[in-house]
């Protein structure tokens, strides 16, 4: 069952009064704020990180940031956006709204749609597009790339999830042993206000870890930490696409404290940053198709 409203097949480009750009020095990094219309009265604040190549094409992911449906905005993705630009990327980060489920959902994958029709603009001739997301981004992310497969459009090359929050029961051992004897929980409140009832929690939309069918959907990179409150669910989703047959990267951060909060710009250092970027980058590599010959 699809969600309530599709997005619109062809958004444009449309950068807004406020838009600017920064760090236009050769060498330094660009980032640009942005508004683009992706369905007929809908707009959506997007930031650009980095800058087409000449002569070769960059991967062109399309970001979702975290908050736990709760908070969170362009500045929260700052930190994750920002290695996804380190690594050689051109990326549209985005400004979703929040809650509630479909809207998310489909402003992601209008989204994706406009990042489709501007991959030569964005990332040049050959670009291919990800979808990545942490915490809650990562949900969306994953959640986008059932629609595309089901929409059969656009084609993608990877889907890469940080930290993913995957789980409306909110009951793993590694959720239980984060949050202890606490009485309020950010990811319980959250699912709360995303899904606006019970049986939303059945759509492969909202949650697409328990989508009953994962065949077709692409390459998959997962990263977490080990005590990491995602540990559990972000695993198994990822030994679920292996089960389909997909090609699926997972790596686990030791050590990697605060997570995933320490995915969020607001924290002055990740401490898995180095080793996400090795991941990313060799997964880029892994998933880039060959030059025709």
């Amino acid at each position: 069952m699809p969600p309530d409203r599709s997005p619109s097949t062809s958004p444009s480009s449309r950068s807004g009064a406020s838009s600017k750009a920064s760090g236009k020095a050769a060498g330094a990094p660009q980032r640009t704020d942005a508004t683009i219309e992706v369905a007929k009265g809908e707009e959506v604040a997007v930031r650009v990180y980095g800058r087409k190549q000449p002569g070769k094409p960059s991967p062109l992911v399309v970001h979702f940031h975290g908050g736990a449906f709760t908070t969170g905005d362009l500045d929260t993705g700052c930190t994750v956006a920002g290695l996804f630009e380190q690594a050689g990327a051109v990326v549209v980060s985005v400004a979703y709204p929040l809650t509630p489920f479909p809207q998310p959902v489909n402003t992601g994958y209008g989204v994706l749609q406009w990042a489709f029709r501007n991959r030569v603009k964005l990332g040049g001739q050959g670009a291919q597009i990800y979808l990545a997301g942490e915490e809650a981004g990562g949900n969306l992310a994953a959640a986008v790339s059932v629609m595309a497969r089901d929409q059969s459009h656009p084609p993608l090359a990877g889907q890469i999830l940080l930290s993913p929050m995957l789980d409306p029961c909110v009951g793993t051992a590694s959720v239980r042993e984060a949050t202890g004897d606490a009485t309020g929980c950010k990811w319980t409140e959250g699912w709360r206000n995303f899904l606006r009832c019970p049986r939303d929690a059945e759509h492969p939309y909202a949650v697409p870890a328990t989508a009953h069918r994962l065949a077709g959907l692409p390459s998959t990179l997962v990263m977490v930490g080990d005590t990491d409150p995602m540990h559990d669910e972000a695993l198994a989703y990822a030994a679920r696409l292996e089960s389909a047959g997909l090609l699926v990267r997972r790596h686990v951060f030791p050590k990697a404290g605060e997570m995933p909060e320490a995915l969020e710009a607001e924290q002055r250092e990740c401490p898995c940053a180095e080793g996400a970027l090795l991941q990313i980058r060799q997964f880029f590599e892994d998933t880039r198709c060959p030059a025709p010959t």
